[in-house]
């Protein structure tokens, strides 16, 4: 599974150009210290955003009597985000689905094997069964729930044949990429580590990031500094989720993106509940 791919010509994984401290374009020079580009538009090496506004609301000013309280709809216009089914609903229902042709015949029996009352669907619990007993790898339950969240796009923790497919050849890839990267076989990798098998699916994170994710993901609670194949696969897929939650936004690849309050909620929730 490829993570989120470049722009066309960067060069750089998302997450490096255009971001934040990001490499200059070929050829190009950073900016010298006390000197501004002569562009009107953000600085090209830094990748800052446009300059801040003044505030326009004059001192002592009071929000009109009928705003909306905040992250509310407008005034006069339709809630989108509530309700089952809604627009940008996590609860929207899952679509039937079959296996995809030339599905590997192993995949196919392990699906079917956990799906017991023959629904066409299997839940979180038949989920991780099905996973561990074909792997041999043990997967906590939030794992699964993030597994489920981003294959199917929606979080009520049923999947089908096709969804499952795609579990099933990414969690191999996942466990390559680790192997690959976890070079002194201990079972677990550590920053240095995980930032490269990061990079290698498409992520570039800077330190800081880093630092966050491996005190997160760490089954010590940042003791040991490194972390294990169950828990790598959950820092992957809360990468690549938020990552591509974020490109939806950020059609421009420029490293920045505007949010309503309620996508904002919808984006970055599921991720915390799963």
């Amino acid at each position: 599974m490829a993570g989120y791919p470049p722009p066309p010509g960067s060069g750089y994984p998302y997450g490096a150009a255009g971001g934040y401290g990001a490499p200059p374009p070929s050829g190009q020079k950073p900016p010298k210290e006390g000197k501004t580009s002569s562009s009107s538009g953000p600085d090209p090496y830094h990748g800052a955003p446009p300059p801040q506004q003044p505030y326009t609301a004059a001192a002592g000013a009071q929000p009109p009597s009928s705003a909306a309280p905040y992250g509310g709809p407008p005034a006069a216009q339709p809630y989108a985000g509530g309700g089952s089914g809604g627009y940008g609903s996590p609860f929207a229902a899952l679509v039937p689905s079959t296996f995809p042709p030339g599905t590997d015949p192993n995949v196919v029996a392990c699906f079917q094997a956990a799906d017991r009352d023959g629904s066409g669907m299997i839940d979180d619990k038949e989920l991780q069964s099905a996973l561990s007993g074909f792997s041999s790898q043990s997967f906590s339950l939030r794992t699964v729930h993030l597994l489920m969240y981003l294959f199917t796009n929606t979080n009520v923790r049923k999947i089908g044949p096709k969804e499952f497919t795609s579990v099933f050849y990414s969690l191999q890839n996942w466990r390559g990429i680790f192997e690959r990267f976890d070079r002194d076989r201990s079972g677990r990798i550590d920053a240095p580590e995980l930032r490269d098998a990061l990079l290698d699916l498409g992520y570039s994170v800077s330190p800081t990031v880093l630092d966050l994710l491996v005190s997160k993901f760490d089954k010590t609670g940042g003791k040991n500094k490194a972390v294990e194949y169950d828990n790598f696969i959950e820092c992957c897929l809360t990468v690549k989720g938020l990552t591509e939650k974020f490109k939806e936004k950020d059609t421009a690849y420029s490293g920045y993106a505007t949010f309503g309050y309620e996508a904002f909620m919808l984006t970055v929730l599921p991720f915390l509940i799963a």
